[in-house]
């Protein structure tokens, strides 16, 4: 069975991976802190391409988890930016999961994470235009 997705998601995932049993605690639910830091990587991917170069995480708002993960569940994040700032870039991140036993897709989260362009002495820089 394949992730069914609403239309304007349907770019394919800035991030697929498998949960692990490593990544959950002992009842089989995946922490939220390792779901966060798969969206933070998701959004870095489509951030760093909008700035050209390294970014770094600078806030991460409105994130909300409205269904559990479980070990086992495909987990795809799909990113897309919202708005870009001089140094600044938005991006708005849903994460779906097609469960393991059911192929069942599911909108597990979302949230929106800001990142910062960055030069090599890592100090902001303006983010280049279209």
């Amino acid at each position: 069975m394949s992730v069914t997705i609403p239309p304007e998601l349907n770019c394919g995932p800035a991030l697929r991976t498998i949960a692990m049993p490593k990544d959950a605690n002992p009842n089989g639910d995946i922490f939220g802190g390792w779901l966060l830091s798969q969206m933070d990587l998701a959004g870095g991917t489509v951030a760093v391409r909008r700035a050209a170069g390294r970014v770094a995480t600078v806030g991460v708002e409105a994130m909300t988890f409205h269904k559990p993960v479980y070990v086992g569940d495909e987990v795809c994040c799909f990113a897309t930016v919202e708005k870009v700032g001089r140094t600044s870039i938005r991006v708005r991140v849903d994460t779906w999961v097609q469960r393991h036993r059911t192929g069942e897709a599911v909108k597990v989260t979302e949230g929106v994470f800001t990142f910062v362009a960055i030069g090599e002495d890592r100090k902001p820089r303006e983010v280049p235009p279209e």
